[in-house]
């Protein structure tokens, strides 16, 4: 694929990007690269292959629930600067 200073613009639009001319100059060589690099991994034979969306596995570590004693509502509130009728009390909310 031909990689040019219109294709760049065009990607960038699409992105909204601003792109002054130094920009897509510095990144017209670059994509190319990118370009390069994904057409040599387009030609390699991926047949009976799974694709794998994460490198490592992904485990569910999850501990078992278990009840403990909670605080009361007294004590909860025992530190608490501002509080009105059992309840901590904050800033108005509009």
């Amino acid at each position: 694929m031909e990689v040019t200073k219109e294709i760049i613009s065009h990607v960038a639009n699409l992105a909204r990007l601003e792109l002054t001319e130094d920009e897509i100059d510095k990144f017209t060589p670059q994509m190319k690269e990118i370009i390069e690099a994904f057409s040599q991994l387009a030609g390699e034979n991926t047949s009976g292959i799974n694709p794998s969306f994460h490198p490592i596995d992904i485990r569910n570590f999850s501990r078992e629930d278990k009840v403990k004693d909670s605080l009361t509502q007294q004590q909860a509130l025992d530190n608490a600067e501002h509080k009105k009728d059992g309840y901590f009390k904050g800033p108005k909310a509009v």
